[in-house]
């Protein structure tokens, strides 16, 4: 009935979605940029062991011992050294670097389906296209049930799902800007090159893309390359990325975008696909369920109650500084039109005590990657370029300067938000950017004068009747 939603960059990682998996609803664990949050995590130590325990599990010979041998620090790293990088995706990336990420996503999905027999997905977005591949592989070699996929349309992912549990090569449309008319790239990925014997087949598990329109849904329902087992319908009011509002941009006096009639799902012409469906955005609170159901849908997906829960990813700074200012009221969610590199709407909180807003501007810098875009060059050669890099080296890779106003590097800021930032040069640490559904405003009566909560009290909350709210510790 309840899925947690897969988000941020280790927001959703395995301790949450294991806690919510064990009580009986779908923990969700977040696939964006795990082969970064891999190899820092090793950098600082792996404390508890909890890495190298599920990395012994991982059935490809030698590539855990080759990750171990490049990137564990048993002591951390020293206070002020950076951490060491993982070369950018690619396209045809190399064996090695394919194999890192099929064992990040091997080793989250691993550890949050360990000791209990409960559901675990993944969380891709359709954006980031290079790691996909092999991040579906790692995944499913470690069991994973379910596969969720936002922002874009991923009608090529029941397919390459069916490919990846035969060890059957897969292949992806790449997206690349400035192809000639008729003109394809593809990503590709091969499981036979990475074993002497391949294994037996392998679970396939089930695909439930989000979607933000009645269109988008009939067109995967009936038009995608296999099965679809249902869809996930974000709205706006959602964490994170949000679809852009229909038609004519427009925009509120904060400069926000306005949604209107034509943004929302018709629910009865969704039912009439067949299909479940699970309702996500604004469903963090008693009663939703029961609405949900009324609808129609099998259940909801709630982020932002389970994003400041004790399991999730949130660095504990971060997440106690916006619970306290939650609990007064004393903070806002803007949904910024400007912010990703993307172009898509990102919602961002701002708060008194955030961090990264008391810092100076940040220099820009791309070294992580995930969110650039390919395009062709004049030479006939494919590159990449993002909004948030460098606005001179944008401009040199044909970009309008236009479109590097106000943007942020996510996959920096992202990775800060959990405790992995990045040190720069003259002591600089990458600073964080915290994102959050419009429910955030409305948790101070879930809190109830509490500063922490569990991801079962969490459920227990979203079960029970509106009026309810759990005494908690």
């Amino acid at each position: 009935m309840i899925i947690q939603g897969g988000m941020g960059v280790g927001i959703s990682g395995w301790p949450l979605a294991r806690a919510v998996s064990r009580s009986g609803h779908l923990g969700v664990v977040s696939g964006t940029a795990l082969d970064s949050v891999l190899v820092r995590r090793l950098q600082d130590g792996d404390a508890g062991g909890h890495l190298r325990r599920a990395m012994a599990r991982f059935p490809i010979p030698g590539v855990a011992a080759d990750a171990l041998r490049r990137y564990f620090r048993g002591d951390g790293l020293p206070p002020d050294a950076p951490y060491q990088m993982l070369p950018m995706y690619r396209q045809g990336a190399n064996r090695r670097r394919e194999q890192l990420t099929m064992l990040a996503n091997f080793v989250e999905v691993s550890l949050a389906k360990e000791g209990h027999g409960g559901l675990v997905g993944i969380n891709l977005l359709t954006k980031i296209q290079l790691p996909t591949l092999a991040s579906l592989y790692g995944a499913m070699l470690a069991g994973v049930d379910y596969v969720l996929m936002g922002a874009g349309i991923p009608r090529e992912i029941p397919a390459v799902l069916d490919a990846l549990a035969g060890h059957r090569p897969a292949t992806l449309r790449f997206e690349v800007e400035g192809l000639a008319p008729g003109e394809t790239e593809y990503l590709r990925l091969d499981p036979g090159e990475h074993w002497d014997d391949l294994p037996a087949p392998l679970h396939r598990p089930l695909f439930l893309p989000i979607i933000a329109s009645n269109s988008l849904a009939t067109v995967l329902a009936r038009k995608a390359s296999g099965r679809v087992d249902g869809f996930i319908v974000e709205g706006p009011t959602a964490g994170g990325h949000n679809a852009p509002p229909r038609g004519e941009p427009r925009f509120n006096q904060l400069g926000e975008p306005l949604y209107g009639e034509r943004d929302l799902v018709n629910l009865a012409k969704l039912g009439e696909l067949g299909l479940p469906f699970w309702l996500a955005g604004g469903t963090g609170q008693p009663g939703r369920l029961r609405e949900a159901h009324l609808a129609g849908a099998a259940g909801i997906q709630v982020g932002t109650l389970f994003a400041f829960c004790d399991e999730s990813g949130l660095g504990d700074d971060l997440k106690h500084s916006v619970l306290e200012h939650a609990a007064r009221g004393q903070l806002e969610v803007f949904t910024d039109p400007q912010a990703s590199p993307t172009g898509y709407p990102f919602k961002v909180v701002h708060w008194a005590a955030d961090p990264g807003a008391a810092r100076p501007p940040r220099e820009r810098v791309c070294d992580l990657g995930y969110l650039r875009v390919a395009y062709r060059t004049s030479a006939g050669k494919i590159d990449y370029r993002c909004a948030s890099e460098p606005v001179d080296a944008y401009l040199r890779k044909g970009g309008h300067e236009e479109d590097t106003v106000g943007r942020r590097c996510l996959c920096n800021a992202l990775l800060a938000n959990i405790g992995h930032a990045q040190r720069r040069d003259h002591g600089q640490v990458e600073p964080p950017l915290l994102t959050s559904g419009d429910d955030l405003a409305s948790l101070a009566t879930f809190l109830a004068g509490r500063t922490h909560y569990s991801a079962a009290e969490a459920i227990a909350y979203l079960l029970g009747p509106p009026e309810a709210v759990p005494t908690g510790s």
